[in-house]
């Protein structure tokens, strides 16, 4: 769901229609637990940069992680900024480890028009601001985007995987070295019975 057809000139727009994708397959990153926070999943998905960038498509320049704006004397950080090739512009990203809350466009607004007062040289397209949560609900998107002239995209987001929960590698050799032991002294008790 995005306002890019009534946020930006009809070229650009479907451009940037043809580039962004309304589900992203992050079957590449894997987190600790079924429950993790947005900074799991934002250390999960730039640890694999190559991998995240294939996903994202062609064009996509990553510029950074937890990118610092400072704005009013005040740090912001935007969790992944990027710089699209062929739409010559930046596109802000925000990722949310839940489903879509109306309170996320006010962020991700901010973080455009940052970018767009910071960072945005004058021969640039306006930033775009993309919006990356587990799920939505269409109409909660819309209202959130009416009144607001910033081009923003909600896209959901699938396949993060689960480490397996397995013991560590530490506590297995602990047990491996308790079953040693075990297993020596049954040893020894079988000999002394067969005595």
């Amino acid at each position: 769901v995005n306002n890019f057809t009534e946020k930006l000139p009809d070229l650009q727009s479907k451009l940037v229609q043809d580039v962004l994708k309304e589900n992203y397959d992050f079957g590449f990153a894997t987190v600790g637990h079924e429950i993790y926070d947005e900074a799991e999943l934002e250390e999960a998905l730039t640890k694999n940069v190559t991998d995240l960038l294939l996903e994202m498509g062609t064009g996509f320049a990553f510029i950074g992680r937890q990118k610092e704006v400072l704005v009013g004397g005040r740090s912001r950080k935007i969790d992944l900024l990027f710089y699209h090739i062929r739409l010559r512009c930046f596109v802000a990203c925000e990722l949310k480890a839940k489903p879509f809350e109306p309170e996320f466009v006010g962020k991700l607004n901010f973080y455009v028009n940052a970018v767009d007062e910071l960072l945005k040289a004058p021969e640039d397209n306006p930033t775009i601001g993309l919006l990356i949560c587990s799920n939505m609900d269409s109409t909660d998107v819309q209202w959130s985007f009416r009144g607001l002239g910033t081009p923003m995209g909600v896209a959901t987001y699938n396949n993060i995987r689960i480490k397996d929960a397995l013991p560590s590698k530490e506590l297995l050799e602990e047990r491996m070295r308790l079953l040693q032991k075990e297993m020596h002294t049954t040893k020894r008790l079988i000999r002394k019975k067969g005595e």
